[in-house]
């Protein structure tokens, strides 16, 4: 099972295009969005090829693979336009014998951890900033951000393949990688 994130697009439906290669280059199985999806947000620049209907298309027609958090740039309204679930705050997925806590980083984040136990792993987007660590026993994570990257990062996304976490940049290089051990 190979599961790709990608997290804050902000209504990039360049970007997002670029994202939707990287899941066929990739061949993930499953595509988990974490949250941020139409909208820029007051604080953020219009992203490059700003266009939030068309974001919305290309985001519906990965429907079937799609695994959803809400961002805290997205609505109800948002939601009419998407076709798929993606109003929960936070996503459990289990993988090669782990939990997986998936939020978009505005509730729980990686200062604040819901309940987890040694092992388990939180990933979060939020912040643009890719993050590929371990903290007392838990992996944090964050893919970084596709349209608006931070912090003099790339644009980039995560791969999680077997008990590798990759954050990648669009060509093709390795930002931030660890190895669940």
């Amino acid at each position: 099972m190979k599961f790709m994130f990608i997290s804050d697009i902000h209504g990039s439906a360049y970007w997002l295009e670029r994202a939707l290669e990287k899941v066929k280059e990739e061949q993930a199985d499953y595509v988990i969005l974490l949250g941020d999806y139409l909208y820029h947000g007051p604080r953020n620049p219009l992203p490059e090829g700003y266009d939030p209907q068309k974001t919305a298309t290309l985001l519906n027609g990965q429907k079937e693979r799609v695994i959803a958090i809400r961002g805290n740039c997205d609505a109800e309204v948002d939601q009419m336009l998407l076709e798929f679930p993606m109003m929960g705050d936070y996503s459990i997925l289990f993988h090669e014998g782990r939990r997986i806590f998936v939020t978009h980083g505005h509730g729980f984040h990686m200062e604040q951890l819901p309940p987890l136990t040694a092992g388990d792993v939180f990933i979060q987007g939020h912040t643009h900033i890719p993050v590929a660590e371990k903290r007392e026993e838990i992996y944090v994570l964050n893919p970084g951000s596709i349209a608006l990257p931070k912090g003099n990062y790339p644009s980039s996304y995560g791969v999680l393949e077997g008990n590798t976490f990759a954050v990648k940049d669009f060509d093709g290089g390795i930002v931030k990688e660890i190895v669940f051990g």
